[in-house]
This record gives C-alpha cells, structure tokens and sequence, in this order.
C-alpha cells in the first residue's frame, strides 16, 4: 500500500535562522516537518543555523543530520540556498564568498525583489557583548542551554498531566525589562541604518524574536523583519506573491496532523545518512 504524500506549498522565498543543530534545544524534527512541507524557490539561512559553540558537547542527533541532509537535497534541485554567517557558526566566516552551483556562503546580502531593497544579515554585530565580551556570551549561550534542557523535562512531565507547555526563556524576554529594551533597541538600530542606506526593508535573526513592524524615524521608514528561530518559537519568514508573513510551526496544523499520521520508515543511522549525504554532494 502506497502512502499518500502532502501537496508541498510552493514559496517565492524562505527565510529560517537560528536553527541551532547541535545544540540540545534545536527543535529539528518539527523543522523537518516544516521543510517537506514546502518548495521554496530560494532558500535563506540566515545565520546560527550550526551550533558550533555546542559541538563539544558530542550531541548531534539523526533528525539534525537529515536536516542538513534535506538542505544539500534541495541544492541538487536547483533551489537556490544562501547561507549568511551568525555568530554561532562564526568560523564560517573564513570561507565567505565560496559558491558552488545553486549554494553561496556570505556575511550578508542585498537583494531586490519587486522593487525592493532588503538588506539581510544576522545581526550579531550590533551585540555589543559580542564584540567586546566575547566569552560572556558564550557564558550566556551556555545558560541558555541548561534553561532549555529544565524546560523540556517540565514540560515533559505537563505533558503527561495533561497541562499546558510553557516556555520560561519566552516569558522571562516577555517580562524583564531590559530583555524587552534590549529587543527594541535592537530593532531600532537595524532600522535606522537601514533608512540611512535606502532600503525598504532590513531582515535579522539572532534575537529569536519574530517580527514584522514598519519603523518610522525622522529621515523615513522601513520594514524591519525578523525570522525568529528554530528553538522557541518554531518560526520562518516567507515572501510568496508579494507579501511578508511569519510562518509559525504550532499553528501549522494541517502539516502537523499529516506527518503524524503518516507512516514514515524509521530515520536512517548516523553512517547511512552520512554515506547519502557525502553521494548527494558529489553528484
């Protein structure tokens, strides 16, 4: 008996950062979900999208495999992948500008779509913890990380009293005062810079913060987005006939009710994923 595949949504353009494979809260197997969900004609990885702060850890599960497995499959398609450099996979950095076919690794991109500007970039340059502090934020990072494993095994035990899940990282940036300056100012900055340089829009990544607001100030305006991330929020940007909208993986339930009602083979072991992606790339 043959099993019935989901009718991919075709999209213009995809943005997705701050994956975080490697890391213990990267939510991989919904990203899965979400990327054979769609066929996007260019794909944006907008940076953090290898954990490589984490690789130490020794934690690289088969669904964060397959992930980087589908994105090499969708470059042998032809669908165009550019991979712009965060600060989690800042060594990256060192072999900017390489291409090969359809993929193109840079530290940012300016692309005109429909007669708009859009200037798209990580956005870890204006941390000024980054530049200075260095190992602060990787203290920060590392915190991060713990605060993710508690809120799982939380969750994991809400889940079995029938209650609902909670995210401690979304509502201490929801209720901390300096969290919610830091974001604001964040989102200022990339805008008046933005306006300052002519561009119509100025998407980011970095905060794990969603986002798409017009941003006023005294020179002009400009459309400041923001992908999210693949931790917290389970989120992407997509520009499809024209028009921004932010996709939200909880609220995609037509895609969620259809892969787990599917029967899917079990996931392939680490070498077997391996051994196809290494085929995958050198034809």
């Amino acid at each position: 008996m043959k099993t019935k595949h989901i009718a991919k949504r075709e999209v213009d353009l995809v943005i997705i950062s701050d994956i975080h494979l490697g890391a213990f809260g990267c939510r991989a197997k919904e990203l899965l979900i979400y990327l054979n969900s769609i066929r996007p004609k260019m794909l944006i990885l907008n940076g953090d999208i290898i954990d490589i702060w984490q690789f130490r850890k020794r934690y690289f599960p088969k669904s964060h495999l397959m992930v980087i497995r589908h994105l090499t499959g969708l470059m042998t398609k032809n669908t165009k992948v550019i991979y712009i450099t965060g600060n989690h996979d800042e060594l990256m950095r060192k072999f900017v500008k390489f291409s090969i076919g359809p993929f193109k690794l840079v530290n940012k991109l300016l692309l005109e779509i429909d007669d708009k500007k859009m200037w798209i970039f990580h956005g870890d340059v204006f941390d000024v913890t980054m530049q200075y502090s260095k190992w602060l934020t990787k203290l920060g990072s590392i915190g991060y990380d713990v605060l993710i494993l508690l809120n799982s095994s939380i969750n994991f035990l809400l889940n079995l009293l029938g209650r609902e899940k909670i995210s401690f990282s979304k509502r201490i940036k929801n209720s901390v005062k300096t969290a919610v300056s830091y974001i604001n100012k964040f989102e200022e900055i990339a805008s008046n810079i933005a306006i300052s340089k002519g561009y119509t829009h100025v998407i980011c990544g970095h905060i794990h913060q969603p986002e798409i607001r017009n941003i006023c100030n005294a020179k002009g305006e400009v459309t400041y987005l923001n992908s999210g991330d693949w931790v917290e929020n389970l989120s992407a940007l997509e520009y499809d006939k024209g028009e921004w909208n932010i996709y939200h993986y909880r609220e995609d339930l037509f895609a969620q009710a259809y892969f787990a009602s599917s029967k899917h083979p079990s996931p392939p072991s680490h070498h077997e994923t391996f051994r196809k992606l290494l085929k995958e790339l050198s034809t």
